[in-house]
């Protein structure tokens, strides 16, 4: 079970790297929707209420080249090209938190930390940031702590579905609190509209969840 946990986990990670694309570029983070790929370079607040700069178009055809390289797989060529896009606009959280999710996938967890420091400092309240430290805390068994920073994540946007998803596992597996894992999935499954894995976890939590109240009634 903890083994098929973390297999979904990572299928359910990749496919939403394209929300970092151009989403990542705008200081309030992804898109509304895993669909979409495409965010307003402009006009966002970055830290201290200042709006940030249009981003030029050889920028950001940077930007679109290095997530397309980390879409694919080439994470070294990614890792260039963002650092090479930060050289040059250093305030957009976004090209941090690829960054986070390259350096994880390379098991650096010291140069991960470091990028999500990097796009807190800029925006404290970045859901895809709070939403990566929250898996990096969590993989190194600081449970709570990753609890916190995936709740900053959905109460900053409440439609996260991936932080949802990622407070599912965490409660379930790690913090043993079978109705608050229930609520996170219902919540993810609302947002997504259907995954069929997390369905059936859905279902197995509310027999378990029942069978516990029953237990506790009889108790009583």
């Amino acid at each position: 079970m903890l083994l098929q946990r973390f297999t979904n986990n990572m299928r359910v990670l990749m496919p939403l790297l394209a929300l970092l694309v151009l989403a990542g570029c705008a200081s309030r983070g992804p898109a509304k929707s895993p669909d979409s790929t495409v965010a307003s370079s402009q006009g966002d607040v970055a830290k201290g209420g200042q709006p940030e700069l249009a981003i030029p178009p050889q920028v950001r055809t940077l930007y679109e080249q290095a997530a397309s390289a980390m879409a694919a797989g080439d994470f070294v060529d990614a890792e260039l090209r963002f650092k090479e896009f930060l050289l040059q606009y250093p305030n957009y959280p976004g090209a941090y938190v690829n960054l986070a999710i390259i350096h994880a996938n390379n098991e650096n967890n010291a140069a991960a930390r470091s990028a999500l420091d990097a796009a807190l400092t800029i925006n404290p309240s970045h859901p895809a940031a709070l939403n990566q430290l929250g898996m990096l805390l969590r993989r190194n068994g600081n449970f709570l702590e990753a609890e916190a920073a995936y709740l900053k994540a959905v109460t900053v946007k409440p439609d996260y579905a991936l932080a949802h998803y990622n407070l599912g596992v965490l409660n379930e597996l790690y913090l043993q609190r079978l109705d608050v894992a229930l609520q996170h999935f219902e919540a993810y499954q609302a947002l997504v509209g259907e995954d069929k894995q997390v369905e059936k976890w859905i279902a197995d939590l509310r027999r378990r969840v029942a069978a516990n109240q029953r237990t506790a009634n009889v108790a009583d």
